[in-house]
């Protein structure tokens, strides 16, 4: 039986008061297991993103409530001051943009995460091997990232969202900015990850074409989200 990693209840999101208020999301409920890859689609403006950082505890929701794991971590406020602590401990971010370090190699960018949760430079250095190892760009360690193609720098920024063990896996438009091959590659490496590390990853898509690779779609509509199952045998065309 999988195990629940999110839960979302009655979840709402305004921004502005009065009659500049302007509902994003209102009332959305949803959950996602470990070892799934759900993607989060809606047309540009309707709250993917907006979503996304709730979940990650950057944006404080409106009300409703959001648990991570069996901790209830909102619910009409936040329920711990240590949200940075939470998003440290449980949650890799995956963004468009690799935003690696430019003036750190490759095995410097991955270890920053571990080292900041208070691992020994030796066992950061460890894993950090063990995941570029795990994407096959071991051989890039000392290298900078400007020296890395677009594909390598998002493998790099991958290990680094997994560097801190995490429960939880936000990709906010990972392939945008690669070409189909690529963006192919990266989408099964994430569907991969969420089966060999047994962690959820929600992955804020624009690219229909990556949708038979998932195995849910949350979709935003008229502020809700609705859940879909893709078929077994759905590929891409």
């Amino acid at each position: 039986m999988k195990k629940r990693a999110i839960k979302v209840e009655n979840l709402v999101k305004n921004f502005g008061k009065n009659e500049s208020l302007v509902e994003v999301i209102n009332g959305a409920s949803f959950e996602v297991n470990k070892g799934e890859l759900v993607a989060l689609v809606a047309p540009s403006g309707a709250g993917k993103t907006t979503l996304l950082m709730m979940i990650g505890c950057v944006e404080e929701p409106t009300s409703g409530t959001i648990y991570l794991g069996d901790e209830k971590v909102y619910e009409d406020k936040w329920l711990t001051k240590e949200t940075r602590k939470i998003r440290r401990e449980k949650l890799g971010f995956i963004f468009q943009a690799h935003y690696l370090i430019p003036f750190l190699n490759i095995i410097e960018n991955v270890t920053l995460v571990p080292q900041a949760n208070g691992v020994s430079t030796k066992e950061s250095e460890k894993i950090a091997m063990e995941l570029l190892e795990y994407f096959d760009i071991q051989d890039k360690v000392h290298a900078m990232p400007s020296s890395l193609s677009g594909g390598q720098n998002q493998r790099v920024a991958i290990a680094r969202a997994l560097a801190n063990k995490p429960e939880i896996i936000l990709a906010d438009e990972p392939t945008a900015a690669l070409d189909i091959k690529r963006s192919v590659d990266v989408v099964k490496m994430l569907k991969k990850i969420a089966i060999d590390q047994d962690v959820a990853v929600i992955m804020v898509t624009h690219d229909e074409a990556m949708l038979p690779l998932c195995d849910r779609i949350l979709k935003i509509e008229d502020k809700k989200v609705i859940s879909t199952v893709l078929k077994e045998n759905e590929e891409i065309i």
